[in-house]
């Protein structure tokens, strides 16, 4: 949906962001200037009139999934990779708010002494105001990743499209890292993505998209106003739509 006052291709989008993506080259945690020119990204694009969610992710602090090897249960790993899903909404909050843009981190699990609970009204209603909205806490519930709530939250929240942010310019053939004569797609089908079994996001993500008709556009968040330069398509990234 095009917003021609603005220049932006999607109106209210789904940012989803990994933890490693605020973890920057420091080895674990937050890189404190990965963190500001993220946020200084989400606040121009917000400038530019679009609506702006944010779903982030936790492998910097923990990753559910790597619980086994620690002796954790998956539910209960997955419960902590939830509260560090947490600490970097409300790290990327105050970010946000320092380049002078409104911000909320909203959380699926409730913990009301540190920030609000999630709903699709509360959400509605800042966005509506013009805030960025940092969705945290996953779906509130074990065995998923990050990349189930992104669709989740943008399916809820009528959102036009999901950017998912990554370390490559879109979906390749194969891992470019390891396979220098990969090809990069610059469209996909949800079913091409989920046949192909393209690793850059899970196919229960991929599913949900395409039950609700919601394009992914895979791009990379390395480069200084990634997020602002695709969404208004200016960026390198691969679309991936019905």
């Amino acid at each position: 949906m095009t917003n021609p006052s603005s220049g932006v291709l999607w109106k209210r989008v789904v940012v989803k962001l990994s933890g490693e993506a605020l973890q920057g080259q420091a080895a674990h945690g937050l890189d404190a200037a990965t963190l500001a020119r993220i946020a200084a990204d989400l606040a121009q694009a917000a400038e530019l009139g679009a609506e702006i969610a944010v779903v982030c992710g936790g492998g910097n602090f923990f990753r559910g999934i790597q619980g086994a090897d620690k002796g954790i249960e998956r539910a209960r790993a997955d419960s902590i990779g939830m509260l560090a899903t947490v600490m970097n909404g409300l790290a990327l909050e105050q970010a946000i708010e320092a380049h002078g843009r409104p911000a909320r981190c909203l959380s699926a699990v409730p913990m009301p002494s540190l920030c609000e609970s999630f709903s699709r009204r509360a959400a509605l209603h800042h966005l509506g105001k013009g805030r960025v909205v940092i969705s945290a806490g996953g779906t509130g519930l074990p065995f998923f990743t990050t990349d189930t709530p992104a669709v989740v939250r943008a399916a809820e929240l009528s959102a036009d499209a999901v950017l998912k942010a990554t370390q490559v310019d879109g979906v390749y053939t194969a891992d470019p890292k390891k396979h220098p004569d990969a090809t990069r797609y610059e469209r996909l089908t949800h079913d091409e993505a989920i046949a192909g079994n393209l690793a850059v996001m899970d196919t229960a993500a991929f599913a949900l998209a395409r039950e609700n008709r919601i394009p992914i556009i895979v791009f990379s968040i390395a480069e200084e106003g990634a997020i602002t330069a695709t969404l208004t398509g200016k960026g390198r990234a691969t679309l991936v739509a019905p």
